[in-house]
């Protein structure tokens, strides 16, 4: 251990270091000297610091100066001295302390700690010594080291204090700072000024330049302008009085005012500010604060006014929505005139609107002055407010002399909005009228493009009402009022009609082969042709009469006091408005039309009556030459017993109360049976026997021919069946006809085979009529090759009327031609009908097919044909169509006889 200092080098040592105070190298001194005044290893310095922490501000190890550190105080004897008394730990200090690394670190093996405090006594820290052996101080050695503990802390204290005053000194420079930064950029102006009559400013902010139009410069002292002069006028005494009163009170002033800025624009302005008085409690300056609300009270005053105009019209429909929207915008805008106006709804108008053309307006409500004035229309491009048709958004113009269509006078300013609805189409627009340009054009135009709004939902409300009452009531091919539109007309003309007791006449017309051109043409064309009959039937009603369109081709006519000549010339009318050849391009049609006619109170009393009396008169005059039939009580007669039948034959389908009759075939040449043909029967409990020629097309007409058809397959293939079990197979095929609605169906071939189930196809011929075949050729050629796949032969029925051609006739996957009954019954005295037989026996040879000669009642007719070849007949000749039982008695006997069936 090397010898300790002299107190004299001692006290010199420490002096020279305590010379450095206030300096960065005091502490770093300190530390070092007093390792060499106290011959120990380490000495540092550490401020405490929240969170019970030691921040080191000197640091000597080892003869060196060492970084500082930051470490805990728990576990460590640094806990003991900071805040308390000096403490020693001469020995073992790691053994006392093992939790503290960094005793281990420095090789410690004591340890002395003294406490430093502030000027006030306020603890600050520590001055730690340690040594890497037992450690034993003199007393002059401590009275050293207390010294120098309380020569550091008034080091800390003084240097703490110098950083809190930079601290303050930086914090009040940022305050003013942001203090100028927020005078100068809020959206607004801060001012002091002296309270005289022209508030001259003494200090304005910069924005006083974005308020005013002014730098803040040219304000102070009024050296360009003073502030007080920009105040609208109107605005100056109320303002006076505002600030006046609230200077007397000695409160806080907010005040709302109009400015006119520095390019002549007025801007509402709200001001808020104080006075501040003098030692005798004069007001001697205001200090306050200006911003722009221009946007704010415009808003509120556009909210207001909507509000108001709304709460005034929501309970108002029609054209009085229209007048009382106007009236309160000419009241709240200050305008001098005002219209409302929508597009016109006529064809050129609506095109006009979509921007082809010029669009023509019709007003709804215009006001001039206060008071309602005549609408009228005119055209939007030759008017003064043209742009209106190009632009969506609000206009403001000022003119010299615009002129209002319709109104007389001249304006010098308009506002002016189109109006959209929904899908932006222009609908109308609603336009605003000075005789002197407005001031608050900001304000009008806002308030403009809010109720514009509501303007276009009413008038497209009223166009889409319009629209489904014309969808409703009205026909869209023709114009025409449609059925549900006549049934309310034809309720009112007849009440109308028994209250002046007068007749009504109702005229149904329908268009003969209509369908055939339509199916031919196409359905445009048929369009075509039905919205030029209507033209024409409309041109030619007389006064009063009601034309509607009820279906297809079926149109209706009601006449007011309709006496039998005025119902013969409005019948008369309208055949010659439909007899006249219509050319549609480079077509002509002539049509011709079926009317039927019924009259109240003389045929019916009742709407529903009138106009079932006039269908059953339409219903017969189709099935006449002339094609006009008056109602009588007989037809309806008649339309009972078919209605009846109706119902008496469906169910007589349903039990299956039907029979099969059957008619032989022969072959002509041998006079043997070939064959025979199925025919229907139907025996009513009351009413006896009903003919085929009444049921048959009745079945066709109302939908129940194909479950008759499926029925007479089933019941044909029951019976064929039956007389194979017993033994009597029919030579030949059964023939069965198929109607049209039957043949029509792309599956027939599938169907066929379903109801003739376990009975081979081969047993069954299938007989169609020529003219059923040529209602859809293309698919009768279909069907015939299905069918004939299918393994079912086929014959055409009534061949000769039908007009079928040869190609297509080559193209048919036929087997026969039955020749029709009006040309084999009047062949032997008509030279023209035994040409037509041979012809078509000639034909049926050319292409193989065989021949079958229908309604043949004589040996005569049966030679002749035989001797024209054709190879098979049916007719009373070889029998009469019989029930299955009957039929099986004559076919078996004449069989046992080797004769041919005779009648």
């Amino acid at each position: 251990m090397k010898a300790r200092m002299t107190a004299e080098a001692a006290f010199r040592l420490l002096a020279n270091g305590m010379s450095r105070a206030g300096t960065d190298t005091f502490l770093p001194t300190l530390v070092e000297h007093l390792a060499t005044i106290l011959d120990v290893d380490h000495v540092l310095v550490a401020r405490v610091e929240e969170g019970h922490y030691a921040q080191t501000l000197a640091v000597w190890s080892q003869g060196v100066l060492h970084p500082n550190l930051r470490y805990h105080l728990a576990g460590t004897p640094c806990e003991t001295v900071s805040g308390r008394e000096p403490c020693l730990y001469a020995c073992e200090v790691q053994q006392r302390f093992p939790k503290d690394e960094l005793l281990g670190e420095l090789g410690a093996e004591s340890y002395m700690g003294v406490p430093l405090l502030g000027l006030d006594g306020t603890p600050l820290g520590l001055l730690a010594l340690l040594k890497n052996a037992p450690m034993s101080l003199t007393g002059l050695e401590e009275e050293i080291l207390h010294i120098a503990a309380a020569q550091a802390g008034a080091e800390i204290d003084r240097s703490s204090a110098r950083q809190s005053l930079k601290q303050s000194e930086a914090s009040a420079r940022e305050s003013e700072r942001r203090l100028d930064t927020l005078l100068n950029h809020l959206p607004g102006m801060a001012y002091r000024c002296l309270n005289d009559p022209e508030w001259t400013m003494l200090v304005v902010s910069q924005g006083a330049e974005a308020l005013t139009g002014y730098p803040s410069a040219a304000l102070i002292h009024n050296r360009e302008i003073s502030l007080a002069s920009l105040i609208h006028p109107p605005d100056r005494q109320p303002l006076i009085d505002a600030v006046d009163d609230a200077v007397t009170q000695g409160s806080i002033f907010r005040v709302i005012y109009r400015l006119r800025t520095a390019c002549g624009q007025l801007r509402w302005m709200q001001e808020q500010g104080q006075a501040i008085l003098d030692e005798q409690g004069e007001a001697c300056y205001l200090e306050g604060f200006i911003t722009d609300i221009t946007e704010q009270h415009e808003a509120q005053r556009v909210q207001e006014a909507v509000t108001r105009v709304a709460s005034a019209i929501t309970t108002r429909i029609g054209d009085d929505y229209f007048h009382q929207l106007v009236g309160h915008l000419t009241e709240i805008l200050e305008a001098d005139a005002a219209i409302i106006a929508t597009v016109d709804s006529s064809p050129a108008g609506l095109v006009a609107a979509a921007g082809s053309a010029t669009p023509r307006l019709s007003t709804v409500s215009v006001r001039v002055d206060g008071e309602r004035r005549d609408n009228h229309s005119f055209d939007l491009r030759d008017s003064a407010f043209a742009e209106l048709a190009d632009s969506c958004k609000v206009i403001v113009r000022d003119e010299a002399s615009a002129r209002l269509p319709g109104t007389p006078g001249t304006f010098a300013a308009w506002v002016g909005k189109r109006l959209e609805n929904t899908r932006g189409d222009t609908v109308g627009t609603i336009l605003l009228l000075y005789r002197e340009s407005p001031e608050a054009n900001a304000f009008a135009t806002s308030v403009l493009r809010i109720i514009s709004t509501g303007a276009a939902a009413e008038i497209e409300r009223r166009q889409d009402h319009r629209r489904m009452r014309q969808l409703a009531y009205f026909d869209g091919t023709t114009g025409l009022a449609n059925r549900v539109r006549f049934m309310e007309d034809l309720h009112q003309m007849r009440q109308a009609a028994e209250r002046a007791q007068a007749p009504l006449g109702l005229i149904l017309l329908d268009l003969r082969r209509f369908k055939e051109i339509n199916d031919l043409h196409g359905h445009q064309l048929g369009d075509q042709l039905l919205a030029t009959v209507a033209g024409r039937l409309q041109r030619a009603i007389g006064r009063g009469e009601a034309l509607a369109r009820l279906s297809g081709d079926e149109f209706a006519l009601l006449v007011p006091e309709a006496s039998a000549e005025a119902v013969e010339e409005s019948v008369t009318r309208m055949g010659e408005a439909i007899d006249r050849p219509i050319q549609l391009g480079r077509r002509t049609f002539s049509l011709k039309v079926s009317i039927g006619l019924a009259r109240y109170p003389q045929d019916a009393l009742t709407p529903g009556e009138l106009f079932k009396a006039a269908s059953i008169a339409l219903y017969h005059a189709k099935h006449q030459d002339d094609g006009v039939c008056p109602f009588s009580a007989s037809m309806g007669q008649a339309l009972e017993r078919r209605q009846q039948m109706t119902e008496r034959l469906e169910r007589a389908i349903a039990d299956e109360a039907l029979t099969l009759h059957f008619q032989p075939q022969v072959d002509l040449p041998s006079g043997r049976l070939t064959g025979a043909e199925a025919l229907c029967r139907w025996h009513d409990d009351e009413w006896g026997w009903v003919s085929p020629g009444e049921f048959i097309p009745l079945a066709e007409e109302r939908g129940l021919i194909r479950p008759l058809g499926d029925w007479v397959l089933r019941c044909a293939t029951r019976q064929l069946l039956l007389w194979r079990r017993v033994g009597l197979a029919l030579p030949g095929r059964l023939s069965i006809n198929i109607s049209a609605q039957q043949f029509a169906d792309p599956r027939l071939a599938e169907r066929i085979g379903m109801q003739t189930d376990g009975l081979p196809a081969s047993a069954i011929a299938l007989e169609l009529t020529e003219s059923d075949f040529m209602r859809d050729p293309e698919q009768a050629v279909e069907t015939t090759r299905a069918l004939s796949r299918a393994g079912f032969t086929l014959a055409i029925d009534d061949f000769g009327t039908g007009y079928s051609s040869l190609a297509y006739l080559r193209r048919f996957s036929a087997d026969s031609l039955k020749i029709d009954i009006s040309f084999v019954r009047h062949m032997l005295e008509s030279q023209h009908d035994s040409t037509i037989v041979q012809t078509i026996i000639a034909m049926a040879q050319a292409l193989g097919m065989k021949t079958v000669a229908e309604g043949v009642e004589t040996a005569e007719q049966a030679a002749a044909l035989t001797g024209m070849g054709c190879d098979q007949a049916q007719g009373f000749h070889f029998g009469r169509p019989l029930p299955a039982e009957a039929f099986i008695e004559r076919w078996e006997a004449s069989m046992r006889e080797g004769q041919e069936p005779t009648s």
